[in-house]
């Protein structure tokens, strides 16, 4: 049964939904860094909300770990690095909160226009100062939309409610989405031109980090006005102090901070800026709403292996994880034997291509592609696996290429491997007998039918006469049993390969006997 810690307050009700799918499930809130490591080695699944950091070394100690669930969007306050080394996913909830933090950027932005915060400062005072607080409409203004993905898009759609034109700057922003939206889709330097007010909807990355520097800010025309909900670290705070204190930048309304809790900063003391503590996602239908999510989703993830919303690995849907569960497998299963294959002597691993033909030609190929990288990439990295296999090869210079062929296969389903290395290229593929049980059927251009054992012995030699009794007579000699046995060749008298199961593992010493064989290439010992 999956072990899952709740180390951040979640409802009752997500609580009940790992506990009604049979999860175990501990609720341990305001745990020290020191009390979490203690502890999480014996969970599958840990479950957060911002106050836990999952650092590297929380990881470390993460033996069983799989799944870090965030219940919101951010994922500051998790190593997604160190958590990709270690094979965890990790998932957030972009879409529990995204109305709730869009009306906010709204809410602000209003309050900016109208200076209402300031306004009720002063009525409460006792004061009467109806000239003083003149404010700006919304209707016709210009807003600049930095980011224009599912919360961007919300807000986008609440300001054209208000009769506001809306421009965009976001690299991943189609043209075609633009134009479903009612955007217009810009470079930045035009957004800051024409923007009289500009809301920030991008995650902290390096490359939106300060996206809002000094110098632009100084781009934004004269008496524009800054909205930020997303997260600090996106505005350089001091440079927009000073635009602030000069006029250029009409107000501000921020709602995130570089360093939070923010307790002391020089935009506190400015009265055209709205501050709040970090309340984007903060009402209660949101808040219900990301808990019970990031339960389902690691609910389903530990229970069936589907994947969604995962920020380190291709998103695999509960539908799709049981009818991809056995071609997952077949290439976890080709990879393993494609990279047993590829020894030391073969040199450096340059390219990796894995084609699809047939029923796989038309599934979803990137979580088939990570099990083929997790079995490939296994026998020569310890702990590889479908979360850290892509990152890996990449890290070293691989290059991965995926092809689905529109062709008739000779079988139902086929999927092949090659690697090439800076010596050689080698091959393997297989495919599914009876729709669900992995079969290899052809390895270096050869064919040879055969179902996979936990242990095989893979032996390439010449096609001629003696090899089969020699190789059978120093297999019993060893006390080896042979469980089954496939051969193959290209052409009469030519390359031929022989693959047996065996009922043990195979010791370096009756390999040595096997390679000393006359007509033997080489041998070596698989396990699966």
């Amino acid at each position: 049964m999956p072990k899952v810690l709740i180390s951040d307050k979640l409802s009752a009700a997500a609580v009940e939904i790992f506990r009604s799918r049979g999860i175990e499930v501990d609720v341990k809130t305001g745990l020290t860094p020191a009390e979490l490591r203690a502890i999480i080695g014996e969970y599958d699944g840990l479950a957060i909300r911002s106050a836990t950091k999952v650092t590297r070394e929380v990881l470390e100690a993460a033996t069983k770990l799989k799944v870090v669930g965030r219940a919101g969007i951010g994922v500051d306050n998790v190593d997604v690095k160190s958590a990709t080394a270690h094979g965890v996913v990790v998932m957030n909830t972009p879409y529990g909160n995204a109305i709730t933090t869009a009306e906010h950027a709204i809410a602000m932005m209003f309050a900016l226009a109208r200076q209402i915060p300031e306004a009720t400062t002063s009525t409460r005072a006792g004061k009467w100062e109806k000239n003083r607080f003149m404010g700006v409409e919304l209707f016709g203004k210009t807003l600049g939309l930095i980011g224009c993905g599912n919360i961007g898009s919300i807000v986008a759609d609440r300001a054209q409610g208000v009769k506001m034109r809306v421009v965009a700057f976001d690299p991943y922003l189609t043209e075609k989405r633009a134009l479903a939206l009612g955007v217009e889709k810009v470079e930045l330097e035009e957004l800051l031109a024409r923007a009289d007010f500009v809301t920030l909807h991008t995650p902290l990355t390096e490359a939106t980090r300060n996206i809002l520097s000094r110098e632009n800010i100084a781009k934004l025309r004269k008496g524009a006005r800054i909205i930020n909900c997303a997260r600090g670290g996106l505005v350089d705070e001091a440079a927009l102090a000073d635009a602030l204190k000069s006029g250029h930048i009409a107000g501000a309304a921020l709602d995130v901070f570089e360093t939070e809790p923010a307790t002391d900063s020089p935009l506190f003391a400015l009265e055209n800026v709205v501050c709040t503590p970090h309340l984007g996602a903060a009402t209660a239908e949101a808040q219900e709403n990301v808990a019970l999510q990031v339960a389902e989703q690691m609910s389903d993830f530990l229970l069936t292996g589907a994947v969604t919303n995962a920020i380190n690995m291709p998103s695999l849907s509960a539908e799709d994880a049981p009818r991809l569960k056995p071609y997952m497998e077949l290439c976890r299963l080709l990879g393993a034997f494609a990279g047993q294959m590829t020894q030391a002597r073969d040199g450096t691993m340059k390219k990796i291509e894995i084609e699809f033909e047939g029923n796989a030609a038309h599934l979803n190929h990137r979580p088939l592609t990570a099990a083929a990288l997790a079995g490939l990439l296994a026998p020569v990295m310890a702990g590889a696996n479908m979360v850290n296999a892509p990152v890996l090869a990449r890290e070293r210079g691989i290059d991965v290429a995926d092809i689905a062929h529109d062709r008739p296969s000779e079988y139902q389903t086929l999927v092949r491997i090659t690697v090439t290395t800076d010596q050689n290229t080698k091959s393997v593929a297989g495919t599914l007998f009876a729709g669900s049980r992995p079969r290899s059927v052809e390895i270096k251009d050869i064919k040879v039918e055969a179902d996979f054992g936990h242990y095989m012995l893979y032996v390439t030699n010449q096609d001629k006469p003696g090899f089969i009794g020699r190789f059978g007579a120093t297999l019993a000699g060893a006390g080896i049993n042979i469980a089954t046995f496939h051969l193959g060749r290209a052409e009469a008298g030519g390359d031929a390969i022989c693959l047996v199961s065996v009922d043990e593992p195979v010791a370096e010493d009756v390999l040595a006997m096997v390679r000393t064989l006359p007509l033997v290439v080489q041998a070596t010992s698989l396990e699966f």
